[in-house]
């Protein structure tokens, strides 16, 4: 799914993360996406998109920078200066790529045409033409150490020749103007709305009130930098009082755990904003005004992270720092790194010189390895959000301060393919968004993109970022490189496969530009390992066609609820959640249990290659094709072989999902819709309708008593009873195929139907055994 942006506090706090917001625990699903001119709002969507996203979303945005300018020997660059400056002009006089956003799922919508003088192959363009590039940083140090830093401010993210460069870059980048636009209306917005208040809830801490206002102090930072209005610094020094519990009322508990440290992501993201307001607002606060920042800081922030590294730590402040290959780890040493920056020089109690000597290896040691060897985030595709963002902040403020990432970016080879992992995990509208799906995100984008493209020399990263709706806000202003020309799309396979033991899984397709494109996504992996945020869900899939979602993920289940994050054993608590186990997947269930936490699926798979060119208008041919096949035998109890295959036929307009089974107990093929279900009269053929839309699903060579029916998505009657009741899913179908204990084959075929396309060109698959498959065959 996208991205859920608050930016507003709209959404009452009366759950973990906010009851309005669809993609969490009060959620009752999956989304459907519907594309123009299907503007119907799907029966799944309860609530509106707030204000200041739809700033956003009508500015048509994206995209982030990298953290150094050119690194191209002068004599380079002049020696293409003039074809540089063509290949940027005609970049810059298309301006947004994207003809619009859809306003209800804030995904591009691009022309269908071709271009071939701007969709060309992604490129950075070497220019020293400040009306073009940035220059270099002129800081560069030859032996750098974490507490060596730079004399002059901003130290973070944004140093002084980046702000110098900054409006021009900005006149001449329809880009950057765009999101320095939508920054300044949002800022605005966030000026009219009283301090952020304090709250507490079970589950998620402060965490919400902690990005809202770090959202916030970055959209004031920056808008006072570009304007000397010092209304600006007023307000961003009202909203750091405000934290602090210097106003009426106070914030907190009155002690040092005002920033909920047991919870450690709220400390965390509290120091990276007031690091923020320190370093970016220095020269303007009075001496005054930074000796309280930075007191704060100290007190509520720093200090505590002293004791979550500490061997005194008897409320495990910092469990994060041990062992933790994941979101939690990055978020909250980069929290810990920024503030540390920030005040280094100026704090005399020695904390932020302690903490540096310990943020940064550790961080080497566990954020760094949270993606696996393929750039698989190995909690969620949600879960990457916030790691990404964490370690993207991390190296890039260490960068500019201190001229070196010390590795961060280099030591696990898999964070150089992370970005490619965001972009097949991400349909036509909607993430393959199984598992948990996390909290709100507030200051949390996809603009790490940006940064690892600039980082690892990937032009696609940033042409793919640029164009999304959650690109406008400061961090794009300083990681986007406007010498980026291109288009994200051409060259690039429509498939990619995903084969880290962990995770294994594939993303297929039939355009990358195509919002009705089809989009098919298929998983098997471990079941443990992924810090208690998956669901057992071997076999899981979802498929998207003619902009919906016909085949979907529930997502997450109530974080607060008892024993939903207890561990990943075979009896967690976890697995009694429908959402979590087994029946609330688009998978097998076998008699009527739960996988198998110790699976060790194995994967084969194969692709037609196929790439897409220039044009936004992907002409699949006839012969292109992809299946993934996984042997799921070992994530289920009463089975003596399992395997799904999942093949993209009739050149990617059809999906034929074939399962082989033989089990000691009750089949169950399952899969969630919230599509309209019609059946036909002998059970065979399923026909899903959506708004206009509409697909048709088909059981193949039926084994004897096969047939469709239907079910709520609740659990059974006989399950054991969760230590809570779960969320309704309310507008949610099961498909299903129900059989005894035996031996089958099981055929489905889905048939999206396409407009234009007449039902003789349909084709009907002959059978073949999943072992013989080949991209011919089945066909």
């Amino acid at each position: 799914m996208a991205a859920n942006y608050d930016t507003l506090n709209t959404h009452p706090r009366n759950s973990p993360y906010g009851s309005g917001d669809p993609y969490y625990n009060e959620s009752s699903g999956y989304i459907t996406p519907h594309r123009p001119p299907k503007k119907t709002v799907s029966k799944w969507v309860k609530f509106g998109i707030p204000v200041a996203i739809v700033v956003i979303a009508a500015a048509v945005l994206g995209g982030v920078l990298g953290s150094r300018g050119s690194k191209n020997s002068s004599s380079a660059a002049a020696q293409g200066s003039a074809a540089a400056t063509s290949a940027i002009s005609v970049k810059n006089d298309l301006g947004h790529f994207p003809t619009a956003t859809d306003s209800q799922y804030l995904v591009p919508i691009y022309p269908m045409t071709t271009n071939t003088a701007a969709f060309t192959t992604p490129t950075f363009v070497s220019t020293n033409d400040p009306n073009l590039a940035w220059p270099q940083d002129p800081f560069q140090p030859s032996n750098p150490s974490p507490t060596q830093v730079r004399t002059d401010r901003p130290r973070l993210i944004a140093p002084a020749y980046m702000w110098q460069s900054l409006p021009n870059l900005i006149k001449n980048d329809p880009y950057l103007s765009g999101w320095n636009d939508s920054i300044f209306s949002n800022a605005s917005q966030y000026m009219a709305l009283p301090p952020v208040v304090y709250f507490l809830d079970g589950g998620n801490g402060i965490l919400d009130p902690a990005r809202e206002i770090k959202q916030r102090i970055k959209a004031f930072s920056y808008v006072y930098r570009l304007t000397n209005d010092t209304t600006w610094l007023d307000r961003t020094y009202v909203e750091l009082q405000n934290a602090a519990g210097n106003l009426t009322g106070g914030w907190g508990p009155a002690n040092n755990t005002k920033w909920n440290p047991t919870h450690f992501l709220d400390t965390a993201e509290l120091s990276a904003a007031f690091a923020i307001a320190y370093d970016w607002l220095y020269d303007s606060w009075t001496s005054d005004q930074r000796s309280s920042i930075m007191y704060t800081l100290i007190e509520y922030g720093l200090s505590n992270g002293l004791t979550a590294y500490s061997t005194n730590d008897p409320d495990a402040y910092g469990w994060w720092t041990k062992s933790t290959e994941g979101n939690w780890n990055c978020v909250c040493n980069n929290g810990l790194t920024m503030g540390a920056l920030a005040i280094l020089g100026d704090d005399t109690t020695g904390t932020a010189q302690q903490l540096l000597s310990m943020t940064v290896n550790n961080a080497l040691q566990n954020c760094a390895f949270a993606p696996s060897s393929d750039g698989t985030w190995s909690e969620t595709a949600n879960y990457w959000y916030f790691g990404t963002t964490g370690h993207a902040e991390m190296a890039s403020s260490l960068l500019t301060a201190t001229g070196s990432t010390f590795d961060l970016t280099a030591v696990n080879p898999g964070f150089e393919l992370t970005g490619l992992y965001h972009m097949y995990v991400s349909g036509p509208g909607s993430l393959f968004n199984y598992g948990d799906c996390g909290p709100n995100k507030y200051s949390t984008t996809a603009n790490s993109m940006m940064f690892y493209g600039q980082q690892y020399t990937m032009p696609q990263f940033q042409l793919f970022q640029r164009d999304q709706f959650d690109a406008a806000e400061p961090w794009s202003m300083f990681w986007y490189n406007p010498a980026v020309t291109g288009a994200f799309w051409d060259g690039l396979a429509l498939d990619h496969f995903f084969d880290n033991s962990t995770d294994q899984w594939g993303s297929m397709r039939s355009s990358w530009t195509d919002e009705n494109a089809l989009y098919v996504a298929v998983k098997a992996g471990t079941l443990q390992g992924h810090q208690t945020h998956n669901d057992l869900d071997c076999g899981d899939f979802v498929v998207d066609a003619l902009g919906v979602r016909w085949f979907g993920e529930l997502g997450s289940g109530n974080y607060n609820s008892d024993g939903y994050f207890s561990n990943d054993n075979q009896d967690s608590q976890r697995w009694l959640y429908y959402r979590k186990m087994t029946e609330g997947q688009n998978t097998i269930l076998v008699g009527q249990a739960n996988q198998n936490v110790a699976a060790a699926p194995t994967v084969m798979h194969d692709t037609s290659g196929t790439v897409q060119g220039s044009s936004t208008v992907m002409d699949v041919p006839s012969d292109s094709s992809a299946y993934f096949i996984a042997n799921l035998e070992t994530a289920y109890f009463n089975v003596s072989s399992f395997s799904r295959g999942v093949h993209l036929i009739n050149g990617r307009k059809q999906v034929l999902i074939q399962d082989e089974i033989n089990a000691q107990a009750s089949v169950m093929w399952r899969a969630h819709t919230n599509a309209t279900v019609s059946l036909s009269a002998d059970g065979l053929t399923a026909t899903l309708t959506i708004g206009s839309a509409t697909t048709t699903v088909q059981l193949l060579n039926p084994p004897s008593g096969a047939q469709f029916t239907t079910m709520a998505a609740v659990r059974f009657a006989s399950d054991p009873t969760p230590p809570e009741a779960d969320q309704p899913n309310d507008g949610v179908t099961v498909l299903v195929i129900s059989l005894p204990a035996g031996s089958y084959t099981l055929e489905v075929l889905i048939n999206p139907q396409w407009p234009g396309m007449s039902s003789s060109s349909y084709t009907t698959p002959s059978s073949v055994s999943l072992s013989q498959w080949s991209l011919s065959s089945p066909s």
